[in-house]
């Protein structure tokens, strides 16, 4: 036994009793499940060690589990065995345990091998205390307290970047909680918060696959930020998202919402097998749906039972059956759709149609003969007479002016599911094969994270209502812990895509229940959690940090300080464009198109093309710029953002040095820039200090300008030796001229201003 053991072994006698959820599930998790686990395929030795009857039966001679003797427990023999034969993990594995979990396996069977279910399958309760009171009890433990609370400028800058995504445009000392409430009530906050959803819903403007072609989603992007800025509590989300086709009949907007999971990629590639893809759209579906509300990494179960987690190959199957009834088959026309036209398109068609039919009833009054659409292409112009020959010409212009007519009305892709009598029966797809398939399955949610609610259909209604049901213990953490982790900068369980037995644990598990119950128990409001949040001392902490503090919570895991990271791609380009007074507050509508540099889209069978918006549409929120998910918008995939063909749950940050080159060359950062330049100028004496106050909502600290003032001079002195290069930038950034400034001079604080926008505060979170 070695020496760390043997020290170990010592400790453990004061330490408190091990815990199976917290200190041995995560262990036999990632060490032994693999061989020892669910997966009844690939389980070794007929042993399983994620049920408690099978871990504690006897078998050939000796116990894996023999609550109070680890000695006689083959689980902890084979740990510390020196015959490589029996020991375990093996070493082929490449999979070795410390002497502390050894350690650990050993107390836990020592103490009487108390099982229990994995941390985030147990129900949840609400701890006594409140969010302030669990942080400072785990601080505790590290010898921390709160920080004291940031300036009111830094709390108003946070709260607004927090709650809407922009910096505050309230300059006065308004009370907190009024201005916690006024953010809420912004019409901003949806515009934020939905980004969060087209991540998870994997949105686009395109379809995807090879000739991606473009597709009309952003009527259910608009859904989303009109539900978010209505409050519209989950479970109603879920609900119509999954099965607003199939309530009780169904408005326009439930029918928008169910565009959720018509969010899926399609193929319309030449010679592709159209089950094909619609199967793997379905999979899609599940996987996305079980991530997303609880989640769980599902999709390993479509081709084997779960590794790790409670869920068969069979319950994959059982609950894609659900998914599997919805009438789009992956064709080219995305149908079923549905149409919203407005009464002036709806009276362009209606005008389209009465002038084609009028010069179809000519034609053949004329020819005497009604002549299809074929006949018209097949027959030869030069021996017709000349009548003859205008009125085709005239309803072959006709027909293509309907065609226009229509192609201008939107038509969003939607579920609808099919008729009985055409229901699909749902096969075990055999190693995840569509095109090898065995026995038939009948449709279920998953059996380990209970029944369906009493009355519940067993459908789509079903399912959503089962994924929001007060029982689900996974739905409420999952959600509470997402936006937590938006307010952070890092969840309280990190691993948001992982709540399984491989996830990582939660570093409040206490403050997570109270989160999850506080969302649940409050009628599912965001609203209402996130103003519990923000309400708390915990979260108006400074960010400000010591070298103690930083050594004993490095990445702030325990809130043992204000939350500080860099902002999301869109927040970036959004304040920008806010702090100079270009952005632009429309809301809603088909997507927009800013700069982006030349020649990315260059799309075989698509003749679209990237065209630069002029005007509003030019500088309007990140959230509606168009993504093309072969070639996303380069500065938000450059920021960490996605491309939309898989769920997105979420963002890791990076920092590169292609970052600095987006915002100080991107032509959207370039036009902010001058555009702050003039604000700056129009302030008066101290155009430095006021350009730090507008873009750091804060007032300039003595000396701070400073800096900015020195690189003023010396662009402006090379400007003057080089002054076509002046008038050059001035152009690049579309800006006029403020009266009384000289070229050289204006472009100089164009560059001053550039620099303010790329300071570290300025693209930072605080």
């Amino acid at each position: 036994m070695s020496r760390a053991l043997v020290l170990l072994l010592a400790v453990s006698a004061r330490a408190e009793p091990v815990d199976f959820s917290r200190d041995v599930l995560p262990i036999l998790s990632a060490n032994c499940f693999a061989c020892h686990g669910p997966d009844e395929k690939e389980r070794k030795a007929k042993l399983r060690l994620d049920v408690e009857g099978d871990a504690k039966r006897a078998r050939d001679g000796e116990t894996p589990v023999l609550a109070g003797k680890p000695e006689q427990s083959s689980v902890f023999t084979r740990l510390v065995t020196k015959d490589e034969d029996e020991l375990m993990p093996p070493p082929e594995s490449h999979k070795t345990l410390k002497s502390a979990q050894i350690e650990l396996v050993r107390r836990w069977i020592a103490e009487g091998a108390k099982w229990g279910r994995h941390w985030s399958f147990e129900p949840v309760t609400r701890p006594q205390g409140t969010i302030d009171s669990l942080v400072k009890e785990k601080l505790t433990e590290k010898k921390l307290t709160l920080r004291p609370p940031a300036s009111s400028a830094t709390l108003a800058r946070r709260l607004s970047l927090d709650l809407t995504g922009l910096p505050p445009t309230d300059s006065s000392d308004k009370d907190y909680e009024a201005l916690v409430d006024s953010l809420l009530a912004s019409k901003a906050f949806g515009e934020h918060w939905a980004r969060l959803w087209l991540d998870l819903a994997r949105y686009a403007d395109t379809k995807g696959y090879e000739k991606d072609l473009g597709r009309t989603m952003w009527p259910w992007r608009d859904w989303v930020v009109d539900g978010l800025n209505a409050d519209m509590p989950l479970d109603q989300f879920t609900l119509e998202q999954l099965a607003g086709d199939l309530l009780p009949n169904p408005t326009e907007q439930q029918l928008i919402a169910t565009a959720f999971h018509r969010n899926t990629m399609s193929n319309d590639e030449g010679g592709t097998d159209n089950e094909e893809f619609r199967v793997a759209a379905v999979k899609d579906r599940v996987d996305t749906t079980i991530q997303v509300w609880m989640g769980l990494t599902m999709g390993c179960a479509k081709c084997h039972s779960h590794k790790y987690d409670p869920i068969s190959n069979e319950d994959y199957y059982r609950l894609y059956s659900i998914l599997n009834q919805t009438q789009d088959a992956d064709l080219p026309d995305d149908s079923p759709k549905l149409s919203k036209p407005t009464p002036e398109q709806t009276k362009a068609v209606e005008s389209a149609t009465k002038k084609l039919n009028e010069l179809r009833e000519q034609l053949a009054k004329a020819s005497g003969k009604d002549l299809k659409d074929k006949d018209l292409e097949r027959e030869d112009p030069t021996t017709d007479k000349p009548e003859i020959a205008k009125l085709k010409a005239e309803v072959k212009s006709a027909r293509n002016a309907l065609k226009a007519a229509n192609e201008e009305i939107v038509a969003i892709p939607i579920f609808r599911e099919l008729p009985t009598a055409k229901q699909r029966v749902t096969k075990i797809h055999n190693r995840g094969n569509f095109l090898d398939q065995t026995a038939p399955v009948t449709p279920a949610v998953l059996p380990a994270f209970g029944k369906l609610p009493e009355g519940a259909p067993l459908n789509r209604i079903g399912l959503a209502k089962w994924l929001v049901n007060r029982d689900n213990p996974l739905t409420p953490r999952v959600w509470a812990n997402r936006v937590w982790a938006r307010l952070f900068g890092i969840g309280l369980v990190e691993t948001e895509e992982d709540f399984g037995a491989l996830g990582t644990p939660p570093s409040n598990p206490k403050l997570l229940d109270l989160l999850a119950a506080e969302y649940r128990d409050g009628g599912w409001s965001l609203k209402k959690l996130l103003k519990f949040i923000v309400m708390s001392d915990t979260y108006r902490q400074a960010s400000e940090t010591t070298p103690a503090l930083r050594e004993a919570d490095p990445r702030n895991a325990l809130a043992s300080r204000g939350a500080r990271y860099r902002l999301s791609a869109e927040v970036v380009r959004d304040q920008a464009l806010a702090v100079s007074g270009l952005l632009s507050r429309k809301m809603g509508g088909p997507p927009v198109m800013p700069p982006q540099p030349a020649g990315l889209w260059r799309s075989t069978y698509s003749g679209k093309t990237w065209i630069d918006a002029e005007g509003e549409d030019r500088h309007r929120r990140g959230l509606y710029t168009y993504l093309k998910r072969t070639t996303p918008y380069p500065s938000f995939i450059t920021f960490d953002g996605g491309s939309g063909e898989v769920c997105q749950i979420r963002r890791i940050r990076t920092n590169t040095p292609l970052q600095a080159l987006v915002t100080l060359n991107d032509p959207v950062y370039l036009e902010a820039a001058a555009a702050l330049a003039a604000k700056m100028i129009a302030s008066g004496s101290e155009p430095a200090a006021a350009g730090l106050r507008i873009a750091l909502c804060r007032p300039a600290k003595p000396d701070e300008a400073k800096p900015l003032i020195t690189l003023f001079a010396d662009a402006k002195a090379d400007f003057a030796k080089h002054p076509q290069q002046a008038t050059d930038l001035i152009a690049t950034t579309r800006s006029k001229l403020p009266q009384g400034i000289a070229a050289p001079d204006f472009a100089a604080w164009i560059v001053t201003a550039n620099a303010i926008l790329n300071l570290d505060e300025f693209l930072t979170r605080n």
